[in-house]
């Protein structure tokens, strides 16, 4: 059995500006070490698939920078996303390149944009993820809630139908996506849901397939681009293809109407790392709270971000402050109106 493992690299990470924008955005970044977030994503799955089995699907304005970012992952993995629209496009894309390699292989899908503080954790559910998928099974990763967030879609874990390599393997009852405070401090509660980490396993001939039962108009562009693989019209055809595409998530188009659709629980220190206050949750603060990267002089300031580089930040007397300084760009921000900044991209 071979298992592929798609990297969606497509993001804009609007809610880290002004670190992350159109034409850099967040993963490509290095935000809690040495390697930027879409390294850490490669370096993950590596152990499990090989680089030669890893798939990069980009616009056109990073994959450059990615191909250079790793350049191990052969050139001909990396796929050109025309334009942003949505996952579901997105995964089809990459499921007609690996359907052409292998139409009975493994297809892990993945994310270049999150954090996992427990790596042997997330092997483990890879693992069981697989195994499930290869018998049939539409896998996703659920990650067990450490609050009531409103940012995140939920899972509904249904009856246990497996334990596959010590990890439960439980039906999906249904997806919610990011309730209202009150609704998520009930379901954070009841210990039956876990977040939608958008993470997910299946057999690459399963997730095609449920495409063509469900987004029968994405399933037919797909039909076109797949004949065009590796000939001298394949972007010609791909660019007239993606103009006919219907934008739509994959948990709409697909996750939400398939049948034999399974969560895999699992604990693993997952963050999205989607706004500054989780990027400040994961890196070590000082005695007063703050989190500093880059050079900074405070007096009397607690609980702040300071995010910069060589250009001193100075505070006096502030609680509670997002401050990231790019150069090009400062952003001074209330700590608890962090996913408000998505709207001053908007703007710009």
């Amino acid at each position: 059995m071979e298992v592929y493992a798609v990297i969606m690299a497509g993001g804009t990470g609007t809610r880290l500006w002004p670190l992350s924008t159109r034409e850099k955005p967040k993963q490509t970044h290095r935000f809690l070490g040495d390697d930027t977030l879409f390294q850490e994503a490669v370096h993950r799955i590596k152990p499990l698939v090989g680089l030669d089995h890893v798939l990069v699907v980009a616009g056109n304005r990073i994959v450059e920078e990615l191909g250079r970012q790793e350049p191990r992952i052969p050139e001909a993995n990396f796929i050109v996303e025309p334009a942003g629209m949505g996952t579901a496009p997105c995964i089809g894309l990459a499921a007609v390149h690996v359907a052409g390699r292998d139409p009975e292989s493994v297809m892990v899908v993945l994310t270049a944009d999150h954090h996992i503080g427990d790596v042997e954790g997330f092997h483990a559910a890879l693992r069981t993820a697989v195994d499930a998928a290869n018998n049939g099974h539409l896998v996703t990763l659920g990650v067990k809630p450490t609050e009531p967030s409103t940012g995140y879609g939920y899972i509904e874990h249904g009856d246990p139908i497996d334990r596959v390599r010590g990890l439960g393997v439980l039906r999906v009852s249904r997806f919610t996506e990011k309730p209202d405070r009150a609704t998520a401090s009930e379901m954070v509660r009841s210990g039956r849901y876990s977040w939608n980490s958008g993470m997910f396993v299946w057999r690459v001939d399963r997730i095609l397939e449920e495409f063509r039962s469900h987004m029968p108009e994405l399933y037919d562009q797909l039909v076109v681009i797949g004949d065009a693989v590796g000939s001298s019209s394949y972007m010609e055809v791909l660019e007239a293809s993606w103009g006919q595409m219907p934008r739509e998530t994959i948990d709409y188009g697909v996750m939400e109407k398939a049948s034999d659709v399974v969560v895999v629980p699992v604990d693993i220190g997952w963050s999205d790392l989607g706004t500054w206050s989780s990027v400040m949750s994961l890196l070590p603060g000082d005695s007063d709270g703050n989190v500093v990267r880059g050079r900074h002089l405070g007096i009397d300031t607690r609980n702040s971000l300071i995010f910069g580089g060589d250009r001193l930040i100075a505070t006096v007397g502030v609680r509670d402050l997002i401050v990231v300084d790019t150069g090009e760009a400062l952003l001074i921000c209330d700590k608890a109106q962090d996913q408000r900044v998505r709207d001053l991209v908007k703007m710009l």
